[in-house]
C-alpha cells in the first residue's frame, strides 16, 4: 500500500487566509469553515489527506482558537492542528487568519492555495 501511495501522492504544503468580519466566536468560525472548505475542494482533498494545520491569526482575533472550529469541520477531529499569534506588523490586515496545511496530494493534482475575503490582497498572484 505505501508504494503504490509512494508514487502516487506526495506530501505537499498549502498555504491560505481569510479575514473574519469581527472578532466574535461566530464571525472566525464562519471565517474558518469557508477557508477549511475552500482549501479542501480547491485541491480536491478528503480527510484522510489533511495531515496537519498550522493557523495563526492577528492580535485582533482572541475570541477563540481557529483550530477548535477546524475539529469540528467536515470530521477532522484525527487531523493535528495549533494555533498561534501571528507576528504583528503595522497596516497589516485586520482580522486575518492564516493557514499553512500540509496534505497528501495527488502527484498530478497542482497545489490551489485559498485567499478569500480581505486576505485576497496578501497574494494577488493566487486569488
Amino acid at each position: 500500500m505505501y508504494e503504490k501511495m509512494k508514487d502516487d501522492y506526495k506530501i505537499t504544503f498549502i498555504r491560505g487566509a481569510t479575514t473574519a468580519t469581527g472578532n466574535s466566536v461566530s464571525e472566525i468560525e464562519d471565517a474558518v469553515v469557508e477557508l477549511i472548505d475552500e482549501l479542501i475542494s480547491r485541491n480536491n482533498l478528503n480527510k484522510n489527506n489533511l495531515l496537519s494545520i498550522i493557523f495563526t491569526s492577528t492580535k485582533d482575533l482572541d475570541a477563540c482558537f481557529p483550530a477548535s472550529i477546524a475539529r469540528k469541520c467536515n470530521g477532522l477531529d484525527s487531523v493535528a492542528f495549533l494555533d498561534c499569534q501571528q507576528m504583528y506588523v503595522s497596516n497589516d490586515v485586520n482580522f486575518c487568519i492564516r493557514i499553512m496545511a500540509q496534505v497528501l496530494l495527488p502527484s498530478k493534482n497542482p497545489v490551489k492555495h485559498p485567499y478569500l475575503r480581505g486576505a485576497s490582497k496578501l497574494r494577488t498572484d493566487r486569488c
